[in-house]
């Protein structure tokens, strides 16, 4: 079994091979960018936070080519905003059944689950995480969920996962580098 050593500790070569195959990244939110935590306020305003590492990540890898995309179950202004701002391609809030919007991807963008990586936390990622090429579970994601990943990041949602499976994306397809004048 050939490994492959890489920042975030060492890679099966074929597992390497899937991140090799990926066109399409395709995210939870809650959990994912966001350590699942929602800050609300007494007037009913809801709260977020965002790590700029992972939106570095997001804007190194659409800048390398990749096709984006978030599903989420919730509706979130603050998601748009921010998702908007890291050039995800494509957005899908309040999906009571996100497999419905997978799907919807796949053909629109001509793409098969084999090209697709999918990052998610909690149970109602379970079925896409199994559907796609390549499954990743957040570190800090349900054991259910872990269990059923191709990959479990070092880092937990919120606090660099998202940027860790960028910079594996990139380095698997040879363009992990310096990403000079990218704004967060």
């Amino acid at each position: 079994m050939e490994m492959i050593n890489t920042w975030y500790g060492d890679i099966e070569q074929a597992l390497l091979k899937k991140f090799q195959q990926v066109r399409l990244l395709v995210l939870d939110v809650d959990g994912v960018f966001s350590d699942g935590r929602i800050y609300l306020g007494n007037d009913g305003e809801e709260l977020k936070a965002f790590h700029t590492r992972d939106g570095f990540g997001m804007k190194a890898l659409v800048n390398a080519g990749f096709t984006t995309a978030v599903i989420t179950g919730r509706q979130s202004a603050i998601v748009e905003r921010r998702m908007k701002h890291l050039d995800v391609g494509h957005i899908f809030q309040g999906q009571s059944d996100k497999t419905v919007a997978y799907q919807q991807l796949l053909e629109q963008l001509d793409v098969t689950p084999e090209q697709v990586a999918y990052i998610g936390d909690d149970v109602p990622d379970l079925a896409l995480i199994q559907r796609s090429g390549l499954g990743i579970a957040v570190h800090d994601a349900h054991p259910a969920v872990q269990q059923g990943a191709d990959y479990i990041t070092r880092c937990a949602g919120g606090h660099g996962a998202v940027r860790e499976v960028c910079d594996l994306l990139l380095l698997a397809s040879g363009q992990l580098r310096s990403a000079e004048g990218i704004s967060l």
